[in-house]
């Protein structure tokens, strides 16, 4: 029994352990114990040999990459050895650069001044060439100083006889034909941004004008442009310099008159920023906004209302003053003479109520002649205010620009800025000739409404001083 539990502990680990059986298709499966025990030797020998295949296959395996492994300490050795002979060399090289530039500098000698002095003169010749109105009729100059300038920089090149006379030459050339006047084609772009061929008039470096336009050099593109706005003579001679600048370049001889601005190289700086700037309709009209126009819209209102006040109150005057020298006869056409025709109804009353008469006629003629006062002085006290109130809400949009954009372009702030004062401006503008009219009209008024009181009082006194005598 003991026997039989041994061979059955055998079978079932042979099952576990092995991993193929080669059994024939003539086989069945196992009879006896003999045959299970010829399978169990056949699977033991044949698993075996298959152990004995991978470690075969394995150790070849190991003797292929020890041989990698070798062939790559082969090749490291061997670019360290490429290694030192490159720092060798680098080092030889050094020093004969070292001795190279102190042979450099025992020959240049006295002359390092001299370079440095082209050096700078070569910088400062290609910044003006790059402005110049010249450089639109001889284009490639700034190639060539900037091939020069890198030469001047370097440490290993210096400038070849040649390439100094070449220098030269076009500091001459700028020289002479910067007092001269010449007429030369060129392409020219026009306000709406097309390109056509010209013929343009050079007077020396100052401008260039075409077609009785003028032009301006843009240094970045090397071309002509019309322009934006021309330069005018006022209102009397708007076209004038228009048609100087078509005289000049149809005249072959003699003297022609045009002007010209010689303050910039590339066409005058001052006249275009002169003609650039905005004109009274832009900056008021355009840069006031909203609160401008109506700023404009109140002050136009106010001068018109101090305007008919001005004209009513001097023609009322002049006939209080006519109704003073006539006084016997009172006229319906003025406020005083109003006033006397109730003393000449009423001249029998008791002088209380003629006195209160009089001074209710005195209070109907006040409102007539104080009518727009009060609304030109409400102008006058608020144009400020919305001047103020413009140039506060300019000033936010200015700081959200630059929290959007920040401060890198002084041109925008500059025109922000610029705007947004642009409404106190118009406020002060309003402001300062309505007060000056509203005082003028208001003492106007205030000599009349005197008069009136004057002539009142004058005749109540009369009126007392008759009714004492009587008694």
């Amino acid at each position: 029994m003991k026997f039989i539990k041994t061979i059955g502990l055998t079978l079932a680990s042979a099952a576990v352990c092995l991993t193929s059986i080669q059994v024939s298709a003539q086989d069945s499966d196992p009879r006896s114990l003999d045959e299970l025990l010829q399978l169990v030797e056949s699977a033991t020998l044949t698993e075996t040999q298959e152990q004995r295949d991978r470690i075969a296959r394995f150790e070849g395996n190991v003797n292929q990459r020890q041989q990698l492994l070798n062939n790559i300490v082969s090749d490291r050795e061997e670019e360290e050895g490429i290694s030192g002979q490159l720092e060798n060399t680098y080092d030889e090289n050094e020093i004969i650069k070292a001795q190279r530039n102190e042979t450099l500098q025992e020959r240049i000698g006295d002359l390092t001044e001299l370079f440095g002095t082209i050096s700078g003169v070569v910088g400062d010749t290609r910044s003006n060439f790059e402005q110049s109105l010249i450089s639109a009729q001889f284009s490639g100059r700034d190639v060539f100083l900037t091939e020069l300038a890198d030469i001047m920089g370097s440490d290993s090149q210096l400038p070849s006889i040649e390439e100094l006379e070449q220098l030269w030459f076009y500091l001459q050339q700028e020289m002479t034909e910067s007092s001269r006047i010449v007429k030369f084609d060129t392409l020219v772009a026009g306000s709406d941004g097309t390109q056509t061929t010209r013929e343009a008039v050079r007077i020396g470096s100052y401008n260039i004008v075409s077609n009785g336009e003028y032009l301006q050099y843009d240094s970045s593109t090397g071309r002509l442009s019309v322009l934006p706005a021309q330069p005018s003579g006022g209102v009397l001679n708007a076209g004038v310099y228009q048609d100087s600048a078509t005289d000049f370049q149809s005249s072959t001889s003699g003297f022609t008159r045009i002007g010209i601005d010689p303050t910039g190289p590339t066409g005058g700086s001052y006249l275009a920023a002169l003609i650039s700037s905005p004109d009274f309709q832009t900056r008021y009209g355009e840069q006031g906004g909203e609160i401008g126009a109506i700023i404009i819209v109140v002050g136009i209102f106010a001068m018109l209302f101090a305007i008919y006040k001005m004209i009513y109150l001097t023609m009322v005057g002049v006939k209080v003053n006519s109704e003073l020298k006539n006084p016997g006869k009172p006229n319906k056409d003025n406020p005083l003479g109003r006033v006397l025709r109730v003393y000449e109804n009423d001249k029998n009353m008791d002088i209380e109520t003629l006195e209160l008469k009089l001074g209710e006629a005195i209070l109907q003629e006040t409102p007539a002649l104080e009518r727009f006062l009060t609304l030109v002085k409400i102008i006058s006290t608020v144009a400020p205010l919305m001047g103020l109130l413009g140039t506060v809400t300019g000033m936010i949009e200015v700081f959200q620009q630059i929290t959007l954009f920040g401060t890198g372009d002084p041109q925008i702030m500059a025109g922000g800025i610029s705007g947004a004062l642009v409404t106190t401006v118009l406020g002060i503008s309003v402001a300062i000739p309505t007060v000056l009219i509203h005082t003028l009209i208001k003492s106007r008024s205030d000599r009349i409404l005197h008069i009136m009181e004057e002539q009142a009082t004058g005749i109540i006194a009369r009126k007392a001083e008759s009714s004492g005598s009587n008694a």
